[in-house]
């Protein structure tokens, strides 16, 4: 699915100084099919949480501080890469920044999870949010991307990234976390227009914020669609599926793009995303997921995030990565990943066991 892009573009240099490539040309390499010397590996949600340089600054500042604030969102960027110096940094944010400048503003409960501002119910709700300028409003990202940027330097990737419509959907109709989010699926059978009508709302609005970010020097960016397994397989494309090739169409030319569809098993709609990369989920094996896609996609993935915790040893997680890299070896843009995001008592040994492993891999 990659091959128009892999034409526009020149490839990055194999080779940097010393005869090895640096980690921001061994991730856009394999982010365009390209051989590279290992896989490179960054992982999601690998910007705070568990670090404790991280835990510091949530001492004095609050996550929305953290997020809206450009200078403490480019520190929170690049720290994983400072202690671990993984391939690609990604930028720290959340996806419900884009609900929030459409006018659905959210909160964090005080028992855990989110709250929007309101309840999408009704088509009056969709009539209500406003996509329109939602890149002036959310200025401070590009602030963010071009400080951590400055940082990086042409060292290590740096990625972009937003909510499928579809999970940013689920989250207006629910009114925040939910435990099943199966209040969304309903509203999507039985309320088909309004859905239709927040989902193009989003669509437009997520396509104008990767632009932004891939203006403001991202070197791709990816669709977390962290609900779509939520989607029966014959549902998927057109609840979710649909809205992530208008996007994946728009941007891809710009920017590699990678699709993150937790539990989704419709193989052919996510192929029809013209995602360059699809990021695979930890509840299904890696070489079983790969028999799904053709060898022209890249795939990301999946080590289960339980590894990481307390309690399991760092040689544990030293060979279970090993035996994802021995089962990727030789396949043309992969890349290293977990199957979900860092767990927030993921421990620092145990994250450097797997640094280790991937960048020592021959």
């Amino acid at each position: 699915m990659r091959d128009s892009l892999a034409t526009d573009k020149p490839p990055v240099r194999t080779r940097g100084l010393g005869g090895a490539p640096t980690p921001r040309q061994r991730m856009n390499n394999a982010l365009r099919g390209l051989p590279v010397d290992r896989p490179p590996v960054w992982l999601m949600r690998q910007a705070g949480r568990c670090l404790p340089e991280y835990r510091l600054l949530r001492e004095t500042h609050s996550f929305r501080e953290l997020i809206r604030t450009p200078e403490l969102a480019a520190e929170v960027t690049v720290q994983p890469i400072r202690r671990f110096d993984f391939d690609a940094a990604i930028l720290f944010s959340d996806i419900l920044v884009v609900p929030e400048a459409m006018g659905q503003g959210f909160e964090f409960r005080d028992q855990g999870g989110v709250e929007m501002g309101f309840v999408v119910r009704k088509a009056a709700d969709v009539r209500k949010l406003n996509n329109q300028g939602v890149c002036e409003r959310l200025g401070y990202v590009a602030e963010a991307i071009k400080l951590a940027k400055s940082e990086l330097g042409e060292r290590t990737a740096l990625l972009g990234f937003a909510g499928s419509p579809w999970t940013l959907a689920s989250f207006m109709v629910e009114g925040g976390s939910a435990k099943t989010h199966l209040r969304a699926l309903q509203w999507f059978r039985t309320e088909r227009a309004s859905f239709e009508a927040l989902a193009g709302k989003l669509t437009t609005a997520v396509i104008e914020f990767l632009e932004m970010q891939i203006a403001a020097g991202v070197d791709a960016v990816q669709i977390f669609d962290s609900l779509g397994g939520v989607l029966p397989a014959a549902e998927f494309e057109a609840g979710s599926g649909r809205w992530m090739r208008e996007i994946v169409g728009a941007v891809r030319g710009r920017a590699p793009v990678i699709v993150y569809s937790k539990g989704t098993r419709a193989w052919s709609a996510l192929e029809g995303t013209g995602a360059d990369v699809l990021g695979i989920d930890h509840e299904i094996g890696l070489a079983e997921a790969c028999q799904h896609i053709c060898p022209g996609t890249g795939v990301q993935g999946n080590l289960d995030p339980a590894l990481l915790a307390p309690g399991v040893p760092p040689r544990v997680v030293a060979e279970e990565t090993g035996k994802l890299l021995e089962a990727m070896r030789g396949r043309d843009g992969y890349i290293f990943n977990l199957g979900h995001g860092v767990r927030p008592d993921a421990t620092l040994e145990n994250l450097k066991a797997l640094a280790d492993t991937v960048q020592n891999f021959v």
